[in-house]
């Protein structure tokens, strides 16, 4: 984001942050200022950016944290732009009056040159940036996925890539230039309609030879140059790089723009060719091909007119320049001379690296470089007609470029196995690895492992299932469905992994692989009982999709997971799955014994089943789905069972931990930093975390995740003791997040939702505010809980509540609230030391409190000591 040159360093670390829409109370507390000087500086950053509010500068603020300013494009020719003035003065007037715009012509007349230079134009009134995406690599639908590369979106899964994207593009004032969208009108209709609608701020400029479509689509269409001073500008400009005495001949120029209809495209082939033939020569094979094949030169022979030149270029050139411009055809993105070799066999890289040249020369293709290596690519237009031309030797060229992308994949396989630099190559190679894969099962299943390993969880899992498509056998298919399974568990999606247990289960019974079927329906009956399934769940929780008399490793965890709080049961699951010596099978038996511990109250046999399952963690590949969706499941249990005990340290270690695959995820991994920022007393940290959480729901379409809702719960907590009076606006979110209209109906919000209540009717009551609602909350605090976690901070809160409410039953509250909590211990020491005043209990809180990391609970502890 460029920004006023004015600002001052004070002003600058206001408007960073600003980013997440923090108070002006949260700034100052953050940058140990006061509030009236935010105020100032706010007033000042409003004056100097010249924007409305604080929340477009919070906006900018987001922006300038997580994008890089101005537009993000693909390389360009590289040569000058010539002419077009009327064209560039249309189209900028049509995209400063309509949000979408559609420049229109036929191939090569120079779309892409007009959109790069006059969105450069137009820069400066989108303070929010954009891209300009070239989707002629693309294929049908990885339209969204191109998009949000562009603008740096990334996956956030269950919300989907799209939402990214309208996120990014809600921002503000942002425009989207989208080139050659002609193979692709329908997936670019379906995402720019959404644009319009949702990002309202945004712009969007497209370049195809036809129109999307959309309503409010404003058409603007392109012609050939304007045949004199433009068009032979043109030639003579791209004359002179080859031929300047060429260059001057005004006559050669004329003669060749009229015979060329003022295509551009046609123009720079013609021109390329000015060194190596002549005028005359020039003249005299463009004649001898104009002849042949043009018919007329009206508007809707224009198009055909280009084929006709290029075709003109490619007869110009010598069988093995032609064989090797045919060839490159079959790459969708740019390629290297590793590349070119994979369809070139039996050439030297020194006959090839020769050849490329000549090609570029001939300006049939343009060269660039990524990472200090030569890089090639063809204008789709030319890159069209290299296929055409392909005719019998398709099926031969198809399978080497196949086989130059299984060889790709694998060393990029190898490369990332090894730890080393993989990404960026992958990232630049994708396009064609997509189009290799299709049909060829071993090569999308590669393709879905590193697209795995790119924390693009959505995108792997759709290339698996086309991996299965091609599976010969039920085996097959579920190594191909397991990891498709898996890859969506990471994103917590367990019902669309459950079916796929069910589908393979099927194929395996229609095969007679019992064995197989076994082990899919004791991984569906897991699903089942393990992660929230969007699914009708049987009385018997899946007991009989199990044989009776099956003993697998699987069936027992199964089994485990079926009733989820018999202890030996889940001791005989891990003892089978310590015998198989497979890490992940173990840590799925360790997550068994610790629910159902933890259902008895052991909250550290609990803590020392998950500890052992993060270090089981820290051995396993972070690339492969089965051991990523264990991987990150460790992480959420450890912290779940970190503040089940109490252990606040570890519970807020954890949540600034970025080696959870799932680090940022505004589903996963946020509510857990809520809860653990708000028990340790971080309040601004958990308030900013709660929204990202919350928007993040939202942006998805409020998928039912009903654990999601003590996240929110624990951030009416932190408003309530901060004092914002924005606590019942979370309470209600909690609500509205577990899918029940009042606490008590969650399973997974009641205990936290009454431990909130009880601390916030004490801080009350502490605070001189009487609350008609203490009594409720104390008898909220001890009534039956169905889920285990939360249960000690309940108890806890509501003994000390009734301590200061003078409650008859407070000593009996006192003895029913004793569990295996730290923060609870030192909650029922501060309770005993209230009444009658104790202070060496309330010294002994302090203490604890202090060790354990609960900022607040510490403070407030020193302030009871200090009232003596």
């Amino acid at each position: 984001m460029a920004g006023p040159k004015d600002v001052s360093a004070r002003e600058a670390e206001v408007l960073a942050a600003l980013a997440g829409d923090r108070s002006n109370a949260q700034i100052a507390r953050r940058l140990h200022i006061s509030i009236r000087t935010v105020e100032s500086h706010i007033s000042s950053l409003l004056r100097k950016y010249g924007v409305a509010d604080r929340h477009e500068l919070a906006a900018l603020a987001d922006v300038a944290q997580s994008q890089p300013p101005g537009f993000t494009t693909p390389a360009g020719p590289g040569t000058t732009f010539v002419g077009r003035e009327q064209d560039r003065a249309e189209l900028t007037r049509a995209l400063g009056s309509n949000r979408l715009v559609s420049l229109l012509g036929p191939g090569g007349v120079g779309k892409t040159r007009l959109a790069l230079r006059v969105a450069a134009d137009v820069a400066d009134n989108y303070p929010y940036g954009g891209a300009v995406v070239d989707l002629a690599p693309v294929r049908p639908g990885f339209v969204v996925a191109a998009v949000a590369e562009a603008l740096q979106a990334t996956e956030q899964p269950p919300r989907t890539l799209a939402d990214a994207v309208l996120e990014r593009l809600k921002r503000g004032r942002t425009l989207l230039v989208l080139d050659n969208c002609e193979h692709l009108l329908d997936d670019v209709a379906g995402l720019v309609a959404r644009i319009l609608t949702e990002a309202t701020e945004t712009a969007v400029l497209v370049t195809s030879r036809e129109r999307l479509g959309v309503a409010g689509e404003r058409p603007v269409q392109l012609g050939p140059l304007t045949l004199g001073a433009e068009a032979e500008q043109l030639f003579r400009d791209r004359a002179a790089l080859v031929a300047p005495e060429v260059a001057d001949d005004s006559g050669l120029a004329q003669k060749v723009c009229a015979e060329l209809d003022g295509v551009p495209l046609a123009i720079e082939l013609a021109a390329a060719r000015a060194g190596s033939l002549g005028p005359d020569g020039l003249l005299a094979a463009l004649d001898d091909r104009m002849r042949l094949l043009s018919g007329g030169r009206g508007p809707n022979e224009r198009h055909s007119s280009l084929a006709q030149v290029i075709g003109w270029s490619y007869d110009l050139l010598g069988d093995d320049e032609r064989r090797l411009f045919r060839r490159l055809g079959v790459f969708v993105g740019g390629f290297d001379l590793a590349a070119v070799a994979g369809v070139m066999p039996g050439s030297t890289k020194s006959e090839l690296s020769d050849l490329l040249g000549r090609l570029t020369d001939k300006s049939l293709l343009y060269r660039g470089q990524h990472a200090g290596t030569s890089r090639w690519r063809m204008l789709e237009t030319v890159r069209v007609f290299a296929l055409e031309e392909l005719k019998d030797e398709y099926d031969e060229v198809a399978a080497l470029h196949v086989a130059w992308a299984d060889q790709l994949a694998t060393e990029l396989e190898q490369r990332l196995e090894l730890g080393e630099e993989w990404q960026e190559e992958f990232d630049l190679l994708a396009p064609d690895l997509r189009v290799a894969s299709a049909g060829v099962r071993g090569l999308a299943r590669k393709l879905a492992h590193l697209t795995f390993a790119r924390k693009r969880f959505l995108e792997a899992h759709d290339h698996y299932l086309a991996a299965a498509k091609h599976a010969a056998n039920a085996t097959e298919l579920y190594d191909d469905l397991r990891d498709a399974s898996d890859a969506m568990l990471v994103i917590a999606d367990g019902t669309e992994s459950y079916h796929l247990m069910l589908q393979v289960a099927e194929r395996a019974a229609a095969e007679g692989n019992d064995e197989l079927r076994e082990d899919a329906l004791a991984q569906a009956v897991m699903l089942l009982n393990r992660y929230e399934v969007d699914v009708p769940v049987p009385d018997d929780r899946g007991d009989s999709l199990l044989e009776p008399d099956a003993d697998t490793t699987s069936v027992r965890i199964a089994r485990a997971w079926m009733h989820r709080f018999d202890i030996p049961l889940a001791e005989e699951a891990v003892a089978a799955a310590r015998r198989t010596g497979d890490s992940v099978t173990i840590m799925n038996a360790l997550d068994a014994y610790g629910t159902a511990v933890g259902g008895a109250g052991r909250f550290r046999d609990a803590r020392t089943a998950a500890e052992e399952r993060l270090a089981l963690a820290a051995a396993l590949p972070g690339h492969d789905p089965r051991a990523v969706a264990e991987i990150v499941d460790a992480f959420h249990v450890a912290s779940t069972t970190a503040v089940a005990i109490g252990d606040l340290v570890e519970a807020v270690r954890l949540a600034r931990s970025t080696d959870d695959p799932a680090q940022g995820h505004p589903f996963i991994t946020a509510p857990r930093r809520v809860r653990a920022f708000a028990l340790a007393g971080l309040f601004d940290e958990a308030i900013e975390e709660a929204e990202v959480m919350w928007t993040g729901w939202r942006a998805a379409g409020c998928p039912q995740h009903a654990w999601m809702a003590s996240g929110a719960s624990c951030a009416a907590l932190a408003h309530g003791l901060l004092g914002t009076g924005l606590a019942p606006v979370w309470q209600d979110r909690a609500l509205e997040m577990a899918r029940v209209e009042a606490a008590k109906d969650g399973p997974s919000l009641a205990a936290n939702a009454a431990f909130v209540a009880a601390r916030l009717a004490l801080h009350d009551l502490e605070n001189g505010r009487l609350t008609s609602t203490v009594a409720r909350a104390i008898e909220q605090a001890f009534e039956p809980f169905p889920e285990p976690w939360w249960v000690p901070y309940a108890r806890a809160a509501g003994a000390e509540l009734a301590v200061v409410a003078g409650d008859a039953d407070a000593p009996g509250y006192l003895d029913q609230a004793a569990s295996e909590n730290a923060w609870g211990e030192a909650v029922l020491l501060r309770a005993r030391g209230r009444r009658p005043r104790d202070q060496k209990l309330l010294e002994q809180a302090a203490a604890r409190f202090e060790r354990l990391g609960a900022r607040f609970e510490y403070e407030r502890t020193v302030r009871l000591l200090s009232l003596g």
